[in-house]
């Protein structure tokens, strides 16, 4: 009976039949056309907002150098360099220029940080947004996926509501207001952790305890911010999978035919966390914008701060490669949540309903 069980499980979660290596490469095909095409379009959105905002930023910066004693020429190849495409020539020959540039890795230079590349700046930011991301979407992946079960498992009882109830409020709760209270409770009226800032001046850069301590140290409230904004929706996703799959066949049946409750919960877990891995990828593309919001809070140099600081200074070149950097990481978040979600359901490769 037990072995007639686990076949059964096992159909949900084990391919029925595998796919051509064919259709494997089509769809892979696929997935990144689409993205290479979403990548094109966000990055001619860019041109045409640095090309057509009020003002020409591009065309004034142009003038500006003319009228420091500049020769038509020389201005025309800084403001190159700054902006990634001339100033001069038709609107179709400066867009041809700006992608030319961008096929090149090259984003132009930042106004606000004089002789810098702008992919020297995103590339610095970009490693203090990607570690606290995935470790607050993976933790709170965890805690979501563990918590659904048992508030689902538990949901006649104390525990189940408990657990359903911290979901409801969390997911309601706006991740600048998680990030405030965290502050105001943690670095203000009980002091243990620091306001804002990576890491402590003091500290010199290295593989050493004190700098990796301090740096540990200061990612706890940001963290914790990326868990809490992101926990309330796994968990209620989770319990809501995991109602479904309890009223399935085989999980009746093991439940009659008395199978240890370790078995039966395994069998559960596994069919009820697959539609959460395609979340899982598509968040973690989706936070790197939210985390504009939680680097303000926290003063944490990362890419969403570096978006409003490019903002405020009007910086459009700095702005619109940061802007287009974060989009490609949300197309690739997408591919890769398409392509691991085939992977990981069966009743995709084989083209069966989901």
């Amino acid at each position: 009976m037990t072995a007639t069980l686990r076949v059964r499980a096992r159909s949900k979660t084990s391919p029925t039949s595998s796919a051509s290596p064919k259709a494997v490469a089509r769809r892979v095909t696929g997935h990144v056309v689409r993205g290479l095409v979403m990548i094109w379009v966000v990055a001619t959105i860019s041109f045409v907002i640095i090309r057509e905002i009020p003002g020409d930023p591009v065309r004034g910066q142009y003038e500006s150098l003319i009228q420091k004693g500049m020769s038509p020429e020389q201005a025309e190849r800084a403001t190159a360099v700054l902006y990634g495409f001339l100033p001069t020539g038709s609107l179709w020959e400066q867009y041809l220029g700006y992608m030319n540039s961008l096929l090149h890795f090259d984003l132009g230079r930042s106004l606000s940080t004089p002789g810098v590349e702008v992919t020297t700046l995103i590339g610095s930011a970009a490693r203090w947004t990607v570690l606290p991301v995935l470790a607050g979407t993976l933790l709170s992946f965890l805690l979501g996926v563990i918590m659904g079960v048992y508030a689902a498992i538990k949901r006649s009882g104390r525990l189940g509501d408990v657990l359903a109830l911290s979901g409801s409020l969390l997911h309601g709760v706006p991740v600048y207001v998680i990030g405030l209270l965290l502050t105001a409770i943690f670095a203000t009226l009980w002091p243990i952790m620091p306001s804002g800032g990576p890491v402590d001046v003091e500290h010199v850069p290295g593989f050493n305890p004190g700098y990796l301590g301090s740096l540990a140290h200061h990612a706890v409230l940001p963290v914790v911010t990326y868990t809490l904004a992101s926990y309330g929706g796994w968990i209620l996703a989770m319990k809501s999978n995991v109602v479904a799959v309890l009223g399935d066949d085989f999980i009746l049946a093991a439940e009659l035919r008395g199978l240890k409750r370790g078995i039966v919960f395994r069998y559960i877990a596994r069919n009820a966390i697959l539609p959460l891995f395609t979340i899982l990828a598509l968040s973690i593309g989706m936070l790197f914008g939210g985390s504009i919001f939680i680097e303000q809070i926290f003063n944490y140099p990362g890419l969403g701060l570096l978006l409003v600081g490019s903002i405020s200074s009007r910086d459009y070149a700095l702005m619109g490669g940061t802007f287009l950097v974060i989009t490609i990481g949300i197309v690739v978040a997408n591919i890769v949540a398409d392509l691991l979600y085939t992977a990981i359901d069966p009743r995709v490769r084989s083209g069966g309903s989901a």
